[in-house]
């Protein structure tokens, strides 16, 4: 069958793919549940031969509304409801609905990277804080489906992200002025193998501005812990009842720094006098607890994607638009 063939449909997918037309509607419906192999297979079917499902053709040319996709992890942490809240409020003021896809695991991230492009039911998408792969950013490219990463940069499509490296040598540096020697660090380990590691950064950087000063971050004073308030409550527990504690903690988020604070007052640690706190985020609730803690502006980067998405929607020839976000240290009274 020649692949120029004009309005496909699905029995012609069905047959240049070598799939049932069941397995074809499962992989474009429920693409989770077929195999990866099977999924590759048909998507390159559908690419080929430009298959557009006719429901969402249809759904398409009805609709008032366009529609924007966000793929996004961890949709209940605090620093992804602050980003999506600056993207929803920015999407408020345009014909545009939102279409959310949760991401739970690295076969649905790579279900949605296959689907969304070739469905045309979307006329923009935000990925973010997920690592995309150069054969996805192709298939985005080449189905003109516009992209905003966040926190993944990548030189072929739209990115707003942070430095993360240098945040960390910022929080080092901040510490080491404040005249603290004993310092330890503390980063949540939970993150899945599909989702971009950031905490891992913060330590780098903040590694290199200590070592700068001529301090070494000893190994017993670096500790993980599962971004829970619990877990990390045990592990801040285990710091500062060391025989010589640190008096200077940085927490890569403000949601574990937070649980050090508690654990301090219940330990009768004076903040700051004898304990620093520094976290990273400035979430909401940082503010409330006068945490000192490193702004990297999250209702600032979902506004922008958005921003950047719709001018790219209404000119598809704009240049690819890379943005970096200051980060800057926000002191309040607990460093």
């Amino acid at each position: 069958m020649s692949a120029n063939k004009k309005n496909p449909t699905i029995y012609d997918v069905a047959e240049y793919s070598g799939k049932s037309i069941s397995t074809v509607s499962r992989a474009l419906n429920s693409p989770e549940k077929v195999s990866v192999e099977t999924r590759h297979k048909v998507f390159a079917a559908i690419d080929a031969l430009g298959f557009v499902p006719k429901a969402e053709a249809r759904a398409r040319a009805l609709r008032q509304n366009g529609r924007i996709g966000v793929i996004t992890p961890f949709f209940t942490a605090p620093s992804f409801v602050q980003r999506l809240r600056g993207l929803a409020g920015e999407l408020s003021k345009k014909n545009y609905d939102l279409v959310i896809y949760t991401v739970d695991s690295a076969d649905r991230l790579q279900s949605y990277l296959s689907s969304l492009p070739l469905t045309g039911n979307l006329d923009g998408l935000v990925i973010m804080s997920l690592p995309v792969e150069d054969t996805y950013v192709s298939q985005l490219l080449k189905h003109n489906l516009p992209t905003v990463l966040i926190e993944f940069p990548n030189t072929r499509l739209n990115s707003v992200e942070i430095d993360d490296v240098a945040g960390g040598r910022m929080v080092a540096e901040y510490l080491v002025t404040k005249g603290h020697r004993r310092i330890a660090f503390l980063g949540d380990t939970d993150l899945p193998e599909y989702a971009i590691h950031p905490v891992s950064l913060r330590l780098v950087g903040f590694r290199h501005g200590l070592q700068k000063a001529g301090i070494v971050l000893e190994d017993e004073f670096v500790r993980l812990a599962p971004y829970t308030m619990e877990q990390t409550r045990q592990v801040a527990i285990e710091i500062l009842n060391t025989a010589n504690p640190p008096t200077a903690v940085f927490a890569a988020t403000d949601f574990q720094a937070l649980s050090v604070i508690k654990v301090a007052h219940q330990l009768g640690v004076r903040i700051p006098e004898q304990l620093a706190v520094i976290g990273f985020d400035d979430l909401d609730m940082a503010e409330y607890a006068d945490l000192t803690t490193v702004r990297q502006h999250l209702d600032e980067s979902g506004r922008l994607a958005i921003e950047i998405l719709l001018a790219h929607i209404a000119d598809n020839s704009r240049p690819v638009q890379h943005i970096n976000l200051p980060l800057v240290i926000v002191e309040r009274l607990t460093a």
